[in-house]
């Protein structure tokens, strides 16, 4: 979870880059506008599949040069997750980062179903789903660049990104591939369960969440499209449930968040559907990154 103005932020940048301009570069008429179909769910999941995934969907690439994904210069796709950076981002960061998404989704990971396995990183690949990493926070682009980022939010799923070298670096990686997990894989392979929508479980539990006060929405508040807002309040919710569920936060942190239960004992305890709604699907898709793996990521850490 990052601070209320870089969620803004980032917020305003998507929708403007997906709704500001059509593919031809012409301004449409309010009508036109107003008649034309969503392309992303809450701001930024395509609605519709714009690739297809391959027979074997537990593949790695090396990192290589791109143009496709400007103004970021370089990729890795790991498992269905397309990871682009540009040259500041160091190579051994971009790799630890694929490290621990293949171990988020080993297949021989306890409890597993490889089937359904297989389809929720089939649907990663099939809504196109990136995530961009930046040096610090140094998240803003150049005019000419904005320009090219809004086109490559159109054209694929991006909610959120991750950060090299900042304070918490452990959960600044988990957090984030989370976000994009539980926003375009569990939404599309878990949709009662895990959709980005009123009527999915996931949405009653944070409901009661709320009520409970264990999930302080205050700082989501400013969020003015209702679709965004939903989402917004979904992926962390969702991210807060898994996190805790894996008993990650008491060792990583975040301290001072919007989520009131420290340990998994206290989710069980205190939220009990909520950690039977991780129970009913996480495992079978999903593994906690070995703890030697995550303190390999604090290297990376500065205070910021």
């Amino acid at each position: 979870m990052k601070g209320k103005s870089f969620w803004l932020a980032l917020i305003l940048i998507m929708i403007f880059g997906i709704q500001g301009c059509t593919p031809s570069g012409k301004e449409e008429s309010p009508e036109a506008e107003i008649q034309k179909p969503a392309t992303h769910i809450g701001g930024c999941v395509l609605a519709v599949p714009a690739a297809e995934a391959p027979e074997d969907v537990y593949q790695e690439t090396e990192i290589v040069p791109t143009d496709e994904y400007k103004p970021f210069t370089k990729k890795k796709m790991v498992y269905g997750i397309t990871l682009i950076a540009r040259d500041d981002i160091s190579d051994e960061f971009i790799n630890k980062v694929g490290e621990t998404i293949k171990a988020m989704f080993s297949p021989e990971g306890q409890g597993i179903n490889r089937e359904l396995q297989q389809e929720l990183l089939r649907n990663l690949y099939r809504y196109r789903t990136v995530i961009p990493l930046f040096k610090g926070r140094n998240y803003e682009f150049s005019p000419e660049d904005e320009k090219l980022w809004d086109e490559t939010t159109r054209q694929n799923s991006i909610c959120d990104i991750i950060m090299e070298g900042v304070s918490g670096q452990v959960n600044e990686v988990v957090e984030h591939i989370l976000h994009h997990v539980t926003d375009v894989g569990f939404h599309y392979t878990f949709p009662e369960a895990w959709g980005i929508s009123k009527n999915s479980r996931v949405y009653k539990v944070m409901e009661a969440a709320i009520e409970k006060n264990y999930y302080d929405v205050d700082q989501y508040q400013d969020i003015d499209e209702d679709e965004v807002k939903l989402r917004v309040l979904i992926q962390e919710f969702a991210y807060w449930i898994i996190y805790t569920s894996w008993d990650l936060r008491r060792t990583y942190g975040p301290f001072e968040a919007e989520w009131s239960l420290l340990t998994v004992d206290e989710l069980k305890e205190l939220l009990p559907q909520g950690y039977q709604l991780f129970e009913d699907t996480v495992p079978q898709v999903m593994t906690c990154p070995p703890r030697e793996l995550l303190e390999q990521l604090k290297k990376f850490e500065t205070q910021d």
